[in-house]
């Protein structure tokens, strides 16, 4: 029988919800048992204090460390540790039914602005978060890991399969549910889930479970068990992918050519080539190539039209891709072009090796994470800016709205220009966006 050991100043948050439902039948048949310690028991002072003001300054207090210390240390067999916190791992399915093995669980409600950080030299705490949302304190967190946590204990649930049918159990969200009547203010139930073909059920479930994690949370898929039956549903599942707000610019000027002098480089035929299959890979809108060198616009035609127009049907992926190549003389232009293309002018991104490369062009702002422009992306046309030689020149950068901070800028971080597309663009969008 699990014994969850819930370290709380307000032990009577929990007297409603651990006696309701299937809690509170757990708890009555010996399933499951609460118990409560609360450090205010064990303060020394003699108005029973818990909190101080932060060494430091700063707003709020800080949970003390000798009374929660005492309560902690108070607990016979306590088991895992698993502090309460905004600032810990992200609680997930599979932990929760980790922990669902475990005799003793120990959770500690933290209140205020968090406990003493030396409790986590003491103690071997687990920070645990249930969101990225801030809560008063870590009962009602509390109460989700204990609920996640205990319907995956045997005899918890009357039928045990429930609990490996559901949201997360198989790394995507649940299927949707139905129940009478078979019409509901004019929308029927689905025809195959009264057919009583199992197999055609369990399919029908499985596709929809697809289908509804690739719409509200992508994230999931990038891990999630995906069979070749699923990726033909995702294919053909419609979505307005931000994708398609996507365009590259490969900018040849102005760039820089060395440590103290911008210009004009020169096109490269591998570039062209390897970023204009990357925009087709990913559904981009354009892959813009910006050169003002009338020589270098021409043979840059001439490649395409080869490509596009002359090489015949055994190269129909290379033509495919080299359609999107769109060249112009200035990035004025290519986004004059782009704004043709998209009904609005795009938002420019900028990318350079060097952090933070804008701090001339845009000083006090920090770069832009893959995430924010993903979320740009979603919202309207996006075009990222990318310099070829020595990277985008200064005049380039103050065009953009925001610079993309440096792919490795913890280390190396001296890759060929396509690379860099390929890694941007997937962290970007990667393969569910």
């Amino acid at each position: 029988m699990p014994c969850f050991h819930l370290v709380s100043l307000f032990p009577e948050f929990f007297t409603s919800p651990l006696a309701a439902g299937l809690l509170g039948r757990a708890r009555e048949a010996g399933v499951v048992d609460f118990r409560f310690h609360d450090p205010r028991a064990c303060s020394t002072d003699k108005h029973r204090h818990v909190d101080d003001r932060p060494y430091g300054g700063g707003p709020g207090m800080v949970m003390q460390a000798e009374p929660l210390a005492r309560a902690l240390r108070a607990i016979p067999k306590p088991g895992r540790m698993l502090l309460l916190t905004p600032g810990g791992r992200p609680f997930t399915q599979a932990l929760a039914r980790q922990l669902a093995g475990e005799e003793h669980l120990t959770l500690i409600c933290g209140r205020y602005e968090g406990i003493d950080a030396r409790l986590n030299e003491i103690f071997p705490l687990e920070a645990i978060s249930v969101g990225e949302a801030v809560l008063n304190g870590g009962e009602t967190a509390a109460l989700a890991v204990v609920e996640a946590v205990a319907r995956l204990v045997p005899g918890f649930m009357g039928k045990e399969a429930s609990g490996e049918e559901e949201s997360f159990s198989h790394g995507l969200l649940e299927y949707p549910h139905y129940t009478r009547p078979e019409v509901l203010e004019g929308r029927p139930v689905p025809p195959v889930l009264l057919s009583g073909d199992h197999a055609r059920i369990a399919a029908w479930r499985r596709r929809e479970a697809v289908r509804a994690t690739l719409a509200v949370r992508p994230d999931l898929l990038e891990t999630a068990p995906l069979t070749r039956e699923d990726a033909q549903t995702l294919a053909e599942t419609p979505r307005l992918r931000p994708g398609r707000n996507l365009s590259l610019c490969l900018l040849h000027a102005p760039v820089w050519l060395d440590a103290k002098k911008t210009g004009v480089s020169s096109l490269t035929n591998l570039d062209i080539h390897d970023i204009a299959r990357i925009s087709r890979s990913y559904a981009l809108d354009a892959f813009h190539v910006v050169t003002p060198l009338r020589d270098q616009l021409q043979m840059l035609e001439t490649v395409l039209q080869h490509w596009t127009r002359e090489a015949g049907p055994g190269h129909a992926d290379r033509a495919e891709a080299l359609r999107l190549v769109c060249p112009a003389a200035s990035l004025e232009e290519a986004v004059a072009r782009q704004t043709a293309r998209s009904g609005q002018r795009p938002r420019l991104v900028g990318s350079s090796a060097v952090w933070p490369a804008h701090r001339k062009s845009r000083p006090g702002e920090p770069p832009l994470t893959p995430q924010t422009v993903r979320q740009w992306c979603a919202a309207g046309p996006v075009m990222l800016c990318l310099g070829t030689a020595k990277g985008l020149a200064p005049e380039a950068l103050a065009q953009c709205e925001g610079v993309l901070r440096p792919l490795r800028y913890l280390g190396y971080n001296h890759l060929s220009v396509r690379s860099a597309a390929a890694i941007l663009t997937d962290r970007i969008l990667g393969d569910y966006y």
